[in-house]
Protein backbone atom coordinates (compact mmCIF):
# COMPACT_ATOMS: atom_id res chain seq x y z
CA UNK A 1 0.00 0.00 0.00
CA UNK A 2 2.83 2.62 0.81
CA UNK A 3 3.73 2.72 -2.82
CA UNK A 4 0.42 3.69 -3.55
CA UNK A 5 0.76 7.21 -1.29
CA UNK A 6 2.44 9.39 -3.68
CA UNK A 7 -0.23 8.88 -6.48
CA UNK A 8 -2.85 9.79 -3.77
CA UNK A 9 -1.18 12.79 -2.51
CA UNK A 10 -0.42 13.83 -6.32
CA UNK A 11 -4.47 13.82 -6.84
CA UNK A 12 -5.26 15.16 -3.35
CA UNK A 13 -2.52 17.68 -3.31
CA UNK A 14 -3.32 19.26 -6.90
CA UNK A 15 -1.18 22.56 -7.73
CA UNK A 16 -2.05 25.20 -9.71
CA UNK A 17 -0.80 24.07 -12.90
CA UNK A 18 -2.67 21.14 -13.93
CA UNK A 19 -2.49 18.75 -16.90
CA UNK A 20 -5.58 17.94 -18.68
CA UNK A 21 -6.86 14.10 -18.79
CA UNK A 22 -7.45 13.59 -22.93
CA UNK A 23 -9.19 10.42 -22.47
CA UNK A 24 -11.86 9.22 -23.86
CA UNK A 25 -11.12 10.45 -27.78
CA UNK A 26 -13.81 12.47 -28.70
CA UNK A 27 -12.70 13.04 -32.62
CA UNK A 28 -14.71 15.16 -34.47
CA UNK A 29 -13.68 16.90 -37.62
CA UNK A 30 -12.33 20.19 -37.32
CA UNK A 31 -11.49 23.63 -39.50
CA UNK A 32 -7.49 23.63 -40.55
CA UNK A 33 -6.67 26.80 -38.84
CA UNK A 34 -4.27 29.06 -40.68
CA UNK A 35 -1.38 29.11 -38.29
CA UNK A 36 -1.09 25.47 -36.89
CA UNK A 37 -1.97 25.17 -32.76
CA UNK A 38 0.59 24.29 -30.80
CA UNK A 39 1.15 21.05 -28.93
CA UNK A 40 0.84 22.41 -25.53
CA UNK A 41 -1.87 24.99 -25.48
CA UNK A 42 -1.34 26.53 -22.03
CA UNK A 43 -4.88 27.67 -20.60
CA UNK A 44 -5.94 30.12 -17.84
CA UNK A 45 -8.74 29.83 -15.79
CA UNK A 46 -10.71 30.73 -12.08
CA UNK A 47 -11.79 28.32 -9.82
CA UNK A 48 -15.56 28.35 -9.54
CA UNK A 49 -18.20 26.19 -8.56
CA UNK A 50 -19.50 25.20 -12.04
CA UNK A 51 -16.27 25.99 -14.64
CA UNK A 52 -13.62 24.91 -12.96
CA UNK A 53 -13.25 22.73 -9.24
CA UNK A 54 -12.11 19.93 -7.84
CA UNK A 55 -13.60 17.25 -6.46
CA UNK A 56 -12.23 13.74 -4.29
CA UNK A 57 -9.07 15.24 -6.84
CA UNK A 58 -10.83 14.48 -10.28
CA UNK A 59 -11.11 17.93 -12.13
CA UNK A 60 -14.10 18.57 -13.49
CA UNK A 61 -16.67 21.67 -14.71
CA UNK A 62 -18.21 23.33 -17.65
CA UNK A 63 -15.62 25.49 -18.71
CA UNK A 64 -12.81 22.41 -18.00
CA UNK A 65 -14.63 19.55 -19.69
CA UNK A 66 -15.59 21.69 -22.85
CA UNK A 67 -11.80 23.14 -23.19
CA UNK A 68 -10.77 19.47 -22.91
CA UNK A 69 -13.17 18.39 -25.88
CA UNK A 70 -11.38 21.21 -27.43
CA UNK A 71 -7.66 19.97 -27.16
CA UNK A 72 -8.96 16.26 -27.96
CA UNK A 73 -10.66 17.37 -31.52
CA UNK A 74 -7.14 18.75 -32.30
CA UNK A 75 -4.41 16.42 -30.91
CA UNK A 76 -3.34 19.12 -28.47
CA UNK A 77 -2.15 18.89 -24.88
CA UNK A 78 -3.45 21.51 -22.14
CA UNK A 79 -1.80 22.80 -19.02
CA UNK A 80 -3.46 25.01 -16.85
CA UNK A 81 -3.09 27.80 -14.72
CA UNK A 82 -5.50 28.67 -11.70
CA UNK A 83 -5.49 32.92 -11.19
CA UNK A 84 -6.64 33.87 -7.83
CA UNK A 85 -9.09 37.18 -9.35
CA UNK A 86 -10.54 38.23 -12.40
CA UNK A 87 -7.74 40.91 -12.76
CA UNK A 88 -4.64 38.30 -12.17
CA UNK A 89 -6.66 36.15 -14.73
CA UNK A 90 -7.05 38.83 -17.35
CA UNK A 91 -2.80 39.77 -16.33
CA UNK A 92 -1.87 36.19 -17.29
CA UNK A 93 -3.05 36.91 -20.67
CA UNK A 94 -1.24 39.98 -21.38
CA UNK A 95 1.48 39.09 -20.03
CA UNK A 96 1.91 35.80 -22.57
CA UNK A 97 1.83 33.26 -19.79
CA UNK A 98 -1.34 31.48 -21.07
CA UNK A 99 -2.58 31.39 -24.45
CA UNK A 100 -6.37 30.85 -23.83
CA UNK A 101 -8.80 32.33 -20.96
CA UNK A 102 -11.49 29.49 -20.16
CA UNK A 103 -13.39 31.49 -18.11
CA UNK A 104 -16.40 33.25 -18.86
CA UNK A 105 -15.08 37.01 -19.69
CA UNK A 106 -17.96 39.59 -19.70
CA UNK A 107 -18.47 41.24 -23.13
CA UNK A 108 -17.92 44.87 -22.21
CA UNK A 109 -16.52 47.52 -24.05
CA UNK A 110 -13.93 47.86 -21.65
CA UNK A 111 -12.78 43.95 -22.49
CA UNK A 112 -12.95 44.64 -26.22
CA UNK A 113 -10.06 46.63 -25.93
CA UNK A 114 -7.65 44.29 -24.80
CA UNK A 115 -8.25 41.17 -25.62
CA UNK A 116 -10.77 38.44 -28.38
CA UNK A 117 -13.64 36.84 -27.38
CA UNK A 118 -13.91 33.85 -29.16
CA UNK A 119 -16.03 30.12 -28.54
CA UNK A 120 -20.17 30.07 -27.46
CA UNK A 121 -21.41 33.20 -26.28
CA UNK A 122 -23.15 32.35 -22.49
CA UNK A 123 -26.09 34.07 -21.58
CA UNK A 124 -26.89 35.04 -18.13
CA UNK A 125 -29.60 37.08 -16.66
CA UNK A 126 -30.90 37.84 -13.09
CA UNK A 127 -33.66 35.63 -11.46
CA UNK A 128 -35.98 35.61 -8.81
CA UNK A 129 -35.56 32.56 -6.35
CA UNK A 130 -39.00 31.34 -5.09
CA UNK A 131 -40.59 28.04 -4.00
CA UNK A 132 -43.15 26.44 -6.54
CA UNK A 133 -46.51 26.48 -5.72
CA UNK A 134 -50.35 28.36 -6.31
CA UNK A 135 -48.41 31.44 -4.91
CA UNK A 136 -45.42 32.12 -7.71
CA UNK A 137 -44.88 35.55 -8.34
CA UNK A 138 -44.88 35.58 -12.29
CA UNK A 139 -44.56 39.09 -12.52
CA UNK A 140 -41.99 41.50 -11.46
CA UNK A 141 -45.02 44.13 -9.98
CA UNK A 142 -46.31 41.08 -8.19
CA UNK A 143 -43.05 41.77 -5.82
CA UNK A 144 -44.57 45.03 -4.25
CA UNK A 145 -45.34 44.45 -0.85
CA UNK A 146 -42.91 41.63 -0.82
CA UNK A 147 -39.86 40.65 1.43
CA UNK A 148 -36.61 39.87 -0.87
CA UNK A 149 -33.42 39.33 0.76
CA UNK A 150 -30.03 39.76 -1.37
CA UNK A 151 -26.73 40.29 -0.62
CA UNK A 152 -25.72 43.72 1.21
CA UNK A 153 -23.54 45.87 -1.24
CA UNK A 154 -23.78 43.09 -4.02
CA UNK A 155 -24.99 43.22 -7.98
CA UNK A 156 -28.15 41.94 -6.99
CA UNK A 157 -28.94 44.13 -3.57
CA UNK A 158 -28.25 47.33 -6.76
CA UNK A 159 -30.32 45.58 -9.32
CA UNK A 160 -33.34 45.27 -6.61
CA UNK A 161 -33.17 49.26 -5.75
CA UNK A 162 -33.65 50.06 -9.89
CA UNK A 163 -36.01 47.22 -9.96
CA UNK A 164 -38.03 49.04 -6.97
CA UNK A 165 -37.29 52.44 -8.61
CA UNK A 166 -38.99 51.31 -11.86
CA UNK A 167 -41.64 50.13 -10.23
CA UNK A 168 -42.63 53.53 -7.99
CA UNK A 169 -41.31 51.77 -5.11
CA UNK A 170 -42.90 49.20 -2.43
CA UNK A 171 -40.68 46.46 -2.76
CA UNK A 172 -39.61 45.50 1.04
CA UNK A 173 -35.86 45.06 0.35
CA UNK A 174 -33.77 43.18 2.68
CA UNK A 175 -29.74 43.29 3.10
CA UNK A 176 -28.03 40.61 4.65
CA UNK A 177 -24.16 40.62 5.79
CA UNK A 178 -21.95 37.90 7.24
CA UNK A 179 -18.42 37.09 6.58
CA UNK A 180 -19.37 33.75 4.32
CA UNK A 181 -22.32 34.65 3.02
CA UNK A 182 -23.23 33.91 -0.32
CA UNK A 183 -26.11 33.85 -3.20
CA UNK A 184 -26.08 30.18 -2.47
CA UNK A 185 -26.96 30.68 1.28
CA UNK A 186 -29.59 32.85 0.34
CA UNK A 187 -31.21 30.17 -2.06
CA UNK A 188 -30.63 27.28 0.13
CA UNK A 189 -32.61 29.63 2.93
CA UNK A 190 -35.50 30.15 0.35
CA UNK A 191 -35.48 26.02 0.24
CA UNK A 192 -35.97 25.69 3.77
CA UNK A 193 -38.42 28.41 3.54
CA UNK A 194 -36.48 30.70 5.96
CA UNK A 195 -36.94 33.49 3.66
CA UNK A 196 -39.41 33.77 0.63
CA UNK A 197 -37.34 35.52 -2.32
CA UNK A 198 -33.94 36.53 -3.67
CA UNK A 199 -32.33 37.02 -6.62
CA UNK A 200 -29.05 35.69 -8.04
CA UNK A 201 -28.22 35.17 -11.52
CA UNK A 202 -29.30 32.21 -13.65
CA UNK A 203 -26.42 30.00 -14.34
CA UNK A 204 -26.21 30.50 -10.18
CA UNK A 205 -30.12 29.54 -10.03
CA UNK A 206 -29.96 26.42 -12.51
CA UNK A 207 -26.73 24.95 -10.80
CA UNK A 208 -28.89 25.10 -7.64
CA UNK A 209 -31.84 23.46 -8.64
CA UNK A 210 -30.22 20.29 -9.00
CA UNK A 211 -30.04 20.70 -5.39
CA UNK A 212 -33.08 21.78 -4.38
CA UNK A 213 -35.28 20.77 -7.09
CA UNK A 214 -38.96 22.71 -5.22
CA UNK A 215 -37.24 25.97 -6.22
CA UNK A 216 -38.71 27.97 -9.21
CA UNK A 217 -36.30 30.35 -10.72
CA UNK A 218 -38.45 31.17 -14.25
CA UNK A 219 -38.87 35.10 -13.46
CA UNK A 220 -36.35 36.98 -15.04
CA UNK A 221 -35.55 40.28 -13.33
CA UNK A 222 -32.55 41.94 -14.76
CA UNK A 223 -30.98 42.26 -18.81
CA UNK A 224 -28.91 39.83 -20.37
CA UNK A 225 -25.37 39.62 -19.62
CA UNK A 226 -23.03 38.15 -22.20
CA UNK A 227 -19.57 36.27 -21.69
CA UNK A 228 -17.47 34.20 -23.34
CA UNK A 229 -13.51 32.75 -23.35
CA UNK A 230 -11.40 35.24 -24.65
CA UNK A 231 -7.73 35.04 -26.21
CA UNK A 232 -5.13 37.70 -26.72
CA UNK A 233 -6.03 40.80 -29.39
CA UNK A 234 -3.44 39.81 -31.55
CA UNK A 235 -4.07 35.78 -31.72
CA UNK A 236 -6.88 35.85 -34.15
CA UNK A 237 -5.91 32.53 -35.29
CA UNK A 238 -6.83 30.87 -32.32
CA UNK A 239 -9.77 32.71 -31.77
CA UNK A 240 -10.75 31.32 -35.44
CA UNK A 241 -9.73 27.70 -34.05
CA UNK A 242 -12.00 27.96 -31.29
CA UNK A 243 -14.82 29.48 -33.11
CA UNK A 244 -14.65 27.08 -35.92
CA UNK A 245 -14.42 24.07 -33.43
CA UNK A 246 -17.60 25.64 -31.31
CA UNK A 247 -19.61 25.87 -34.80
CA UNK A 248 -19.01 22.39 -34.79
CA UNK A 249 -22.53 19.96 -34.61
CA UNK A 250 -20.00 17.54 -32.62
CA UNK A 251 -19.08 20.49 -30.41
CA UNK A 252 -22.50 21.72 -29.95
CA UNK A 253 -23.50 18.74 -28.79
CA UNK A 254 -20.83 17.73 -26.36
CA UNK A 255 -21.75 21.04 -24.99
CA UNK A 256 -25.13 20.27 -24.57
CA UNK A 257 -24.41 17.27 -22.97
CA UNK A 258 -21.69 19.13 -20.52
CA UNK A 259 -24.50 21.72 -19.81
CA UNK A 260 -27.25 18.75 -18.70
CA UNK A 261 -24.49 17.38 -16.41
CA UNK A 262 -23.50 20.56 -14.41
CA UNK A 263 -26.63 22.33 -14.46
CA UNK A 264 -29.35 19.78 -14.85
CA UNK A 265 -28.47 16.24 -13.28
CA UNK A 266 -29.30 15.71 -9.88
CA UNK A 267 -26.56 16.06 -7.20
CA UNK A 268 -27.84 13.45 -4.65
CA UNK A 269 -26.68 10.00 -5.44
CA UNK A 270 -28.92 8.87 -8.01
CA UNK A 271 -29.19 5.25 -8.64
CA UNK A 272 -29.28 3.36 -11.90
CA UNK A 273 -32.56 1.50 -13.68
CA UNK A 274 -31.96 -1.65 -11.16
CA UNK A 275 -35.14 -2.85 -9.29
CA UNK A 276 -35.11 -3.03 -5.91
CA UNK A 277 -36.07 -6.95 -5.52
CA UNK A 278 -33.08 -7.84 -7.44
CA UNK A 279 -30.90 -6.97 -4.88
CA UNK A 280 -29.38 -9.53 -2.23
CA UNK A 281 -32.04 -9.63 0.80
CA UNK A 282 -30.82 -8.42 4.26
CA UNK A 283 -30.37 -11.10 6.84
CA UNK A 284 -32.40 -11.30 9.60
CA UNK A 285 -30.97 -9.04 12.35
CA UNK A 286 -29.04 -7.16 10.04
CA UNK A 287 -28.06 -3.80 8.73
CA UNK A 288 -27.76 -4.90 4.70
CA UNK A 289 -27.27 -7.37 2.95
CA UNK A 290 -23.44 -6.46 2.62
CA UNK A 291 -22.53 -6.89 6.59
CA UNK A 292 -20.02 -9.63 5.97
CA UNK A 293 -17.90 -7.45 3.66
CA UNK A 294 -18.16 -4.66 6.28
CA UNK A 295 -17.10 -6.86 9.06
CA UNK A 296 -14.25 -8.43 6.85
CA UNK A 297 -13.03 -5.45 6.38
CA UNK A 298 -13.50 -3.17 8.69
CA UNK A 299 -10.32 -5.30 10.61
CA UNK A 300 -8.09 -4.06 8.17
CA UNK A 301 -8.92 -0.58 9.38
CA UNK A 302 -9.70 -1.58 13.24
CA UNK A 303 -13.14 0.23 13.12
CA UNK A 304 -16.50 -0.67 13.88
CA UNK A 305 -18.03 -2.51 10.89
CA UNK A 306 -21.46 -0.96 12.02
CA UNK A 307 -19.00 2.41 10.18
CA UNK A 308 -18.51 1.32 7.33
CA UNK A 309 -21.84 0.18 6.76
CA UNK A 310 -23.44 4.09 7.94
CA UNK A 311 -21.03 5.41 5.17
CA UNK A 312 -22.09 2.90 2.78
CA UNK A 313 -25.68 3.81 3.54
CA UNK A 314 -24.75 7.38 3.20
CA UNK A 315 -22.96 7.05 0.49
CA UNK A 316 -25.53 5.04 -2.07
CA UNK A 317 -28.48 3.56 0.89
CA UNK A 318 -26.49 0.43 0.57
CA UNK A 319 -27.39 0.07 -3.93
CA UNK A 320 -23.98 -1.19 -5.58
CA UNK A 321 -25.58 0.60 -8.89
CA UNK A 322 -25.55 4.00 -7.81
CA UNK A 323 -23.98 6.47 -9.57
CA UNK A 324 -23.45 10.29 -8.87
CA UNK A 325 -23.83 13.32 -11.17
CA UNK A 326 -19.94 13.69 -10.40
CA UNK A 327 -19.01 9.91 -11.49
CA UNK A 328 -18.76 8.32 -8.27
CA UNK A 329 -20.03 4.80 -8.36
CA UNK A 330 -20.98 1.86 -6.31
CA UNK A 331 -22.13 1.24 -3.11
CA UNK A 332 -19.09 3.55 -1.90
CA UNK A 333 -19.39 5.58 -4.16
CA UNK A 334 -15.49 5.25 -5.11
CA UNK A 335 -14.54 8.27 -8.29
CA UNK A 336 -13.28 6.02 -11.39
CA UNK A 337 -9.90 7.53 -11.48
CA UNK A 338 -9.25 6.45 -7.94
CA UNK A 339 -10.03 2.71 -8.47
CA UNK A 340 -7.57 3.12 -11.56
CA UNK A 341 -4.98 3.60 -8.80
CA UNK A 342 -5.69 0.23 -7.20
CA UNK A 343 -5.63 -1.69 -10.30
CA UNK A 344 -9.80 -1.68 -10.68
CA UNK A 345 -11.71 -0.50 -13.69
CA UNK A 346 -15.00 1.65 -13.17
CA UNK A 347 -16.87 -1.60 -14.12
CA UNK A 348 -15.48 -3.55 -11.26
CA UNK A 349 -17.06 -0.81 -9.18
CA UNK A 350 -20.13 -2.09 -9.28
CA UNK A 351 -19.42 -5.30 -7.77
CA UNK A 352 -19.46 -4.49 -3.94
CA UNK A 353 -16.64 -6.58 -2.56
CA UNK A 354 -14.43 -4.55 -4.99
CA UNK A 355 -15.95 -1.16 -3.70
CA UNK A 356 -15.86 -2.03 0.22
CA UNK A 357 -11.73 -3.13 -0.23
CA UNK A 358 -11.39 0.60 -2.58
CA UNK A 359 -13.03 2.47 0.21
CA UNK A 360 -11.55 0.46 2.83
CA UNK A 361 -7.45 1.60 1.12
CA UNK A 362 -9.00 5.16 0.52
CA UNK A 363 -9.77 4.92 4.40
CA UNK A 364 -6.97 3.63 5.50
CA UNK A 365 -4.89 5.80 3.50
CA UNK A 366 -6.99 9.25 4.82
CA UNK A 367 -6.54 8.01 8.49
CA UNK A 368 -2.97 7.90 8.11
CA UNK A 369 -2.29 11.31 6.77
CA UNK A 370 -4.63 13.21 8.96
CA UNK A 371 -2.78 11.26 11.60
CA UNK A 372 -0.41 13.92 12.24
CA UNK A 373 -3.23 16.96 11.41
CA UNK A 374 -5.33 15.66 14.16
CA UNK A 375 -5.91 13.75 17.64
CA UNK A 376 -7.51 10.58 17.79
CA UNK A 377 -10.70 12.47 19.29
CA UNK A 378 -10.94 14.22 16.04
CA UNK A 379 -9.67 12.19 13.45
CA UNK A 380 -12.45 10.63 12.24
CA UNK A 381 -14.33 13.44 11.12
CA UNK A 382 -11.11 14.46 9.44
CA UNK A 383 -11.15 11.81 7.69
CA UNK A 384 -15.03 11.65 7.10
CA UNK A 385 -14.91 15.19 5.33
CA UNK A 386 -11.62 13.87 3.27
CA UNK A 387 -13.64 10.90 2.02
CA UNK A 388 -16.09 13.19 0.81
CA UNK A 389 -14.93 15.95 -0.81
CA UNK A 390 -11.56 14.99 -1.21
CA UNK A 391 -8.32 15.34 1.09
CA UNK A 392 -7.16 19.06 -0.74
CA UNK A 393 -9.94 20.61 0.38
CA UNK A 394 -9.34 19.35 3.91
CA UNK A 395 -5.66 20.42 3.53
CA UNK A 396 -7.27 23.90 2.79
CA UNK A 397 -9.35 23.93 5.21
CA UNK A 398 -6.77 23.30 7.66
CA UNK A 399 -5.13 26.06 6.93
CA UNK A 400 -7.39 28.94 6.29
CA UNK A 401 -8.32 27.89 10.05
CA UNK A 402 -4.76 28.11 10.91
CA UNK A 403 -4.43 31.20 9.27
CA UNK A 404 -7.58 32.94 10.44
CA UNK A 405 -6.78 32.17 14.76
CA UNK A 406 -8.94 28.73 14.77
CA UNK A 407 -7.85 25.95 16.02
CA UNK A 408 -6.77 23.69 12.75
CA UNK A 409 -6.52 20.26 14.74
CA UNK A 410 -10.60 20.45 16.00
CA UNK A 411 -13.55 20.16 13.96
CA UNK A 412 -16.39 21.34 15.27
CA UNK A 413 -16.25 25.45 15.00
CA UNK A 414 -13.12 25.44 13.54
CA UNK A 415 -12.03 23.56 10.51
CA UNK A 416 -15.57 22.57 9.67
CA UNK A 417 -16.21 26.20 9.64
CA UNK A 418 -13.18 26.80 7.51
CA UNK A 419 -14.72 24.27 4.86
CA UNK A 420 -17.41 26.32 4.99
CA UNK A 421 -15.54 29.27 3.71
CA UNK A 422 -14.33 27.13 1.39
CA UNK A 423 -17.69 27.89 -0.61
CA UNK A 424 -16.36 31.89 -0.71
CA UNK A 425 -14.09 33.22 -3.68
CA UNK A 426 -12.76 35.55 -1.15
CA UNK A 427 -11.29 32.46 0.67
CA UNK A 428 -10.95 29.52 -1.74
CA UNK A 429 -8.51 32.11 -3.38
CA UNK A 430 -7.21 33.03 -0.66
CA UNK A 431 -2.71 32.04 -0.84
CA UNK A 432 -3.00 29.17 1.77
CA UNK A 433 -5.54 26.91 -0.67
CA UNK A 434 -4.62 25.13 -3.84
CA UNK A 435 -7.86 22.88 -4.14
CA UNK A 436 -10.23 26.25 -5.08
CA UNK A 437 -13.88 26.10 -4.45
CA UNK A 438 -15.58 23.20 -2.36
CA UNK A 439 -19.04 22.72 -1.61
CA UNK A 440 -18.59 22.85 2.26
CA UNK A 441 -22.07 22.50 2.92
CA UNK A 442 -22.70 19.25 1.48
CA UNK A 443 -19.23 17.94 3.34
CA UNK A 444 -20.46 19.39 6.55
CA UNK A 445 -23.57 17.78 6.28
CA UNK A 446 -21.90 14.38 5.39
CA UNK A 447 -19.82 13.80 8.10
CA UNK A 448 -23.06 14.87 10.35
CA UNK A 449 -25.00 12.57 8.81
CA UNK A 450 -22.60 9.71 8.79
CA UNK A 451 -21.99 10.04 12.86
CA UNK A 452 -26.10 10.32 12.89
CA UNK A 453 -26.25 6.70 11.21
CA UNK A 454 -23.48 5.35 13.12
CA UNK A 455 -24.91 6.05 16.44
CA UNK A 456 -28.05 4.66 14.88
CA UNK A 457 -26.66 1.56 14.04
CA UNK A 458 -24.67 1.28 17.39
CA UNK A 459 -27.36 1.31 19.61
CA UNK A 460 -29.56 -0.77 17.22
CA UNK A 461 -27.36 -3.92 15.78
CA UNK A 462 -25.21 -5.68 17.44
CA UNK A 463 -21.39 -5.20 17.00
Amino acid sequence: MRHLLPCLMMLWLLSTVIACNNGNSNQHAAATPSHPLPDTLIVGTLYSPTGFFILKGDTMGYDYDRVCDFARSHGITLQFKVARSMPALLALLKQGEVDLLAYEIPVTAEYKQSLLHCGAINETHQVLVQHSGPDLVTDVTQLIGKDVYVEKGSKYESRLHNLDNELGGGINIHTVTGDTLMPTDLIQMVSQRKIAFTIVDSDIAQMNLTYYDSLNVALRVGFEQRSSWAVAKDDQWLADSINAWAASSNAQAYSKKALRHYFEMNRGPKPDTVKVDTLPVTPPGGISPYDNLFKQYAKELGWDWRLLAAIAYVESEFDPNARSWAGACGLMQVMPHTARLFGYNESDLNNPSVSVHVATLILKELDAVMASRTNRANRLKFVLAAYNAGAGHIFDAIELARKYELDPRIWNENVEQAVLWKMNPDYYNDSVCTNGYCRGTETVDYVVKVENRYDYFRKNFKR
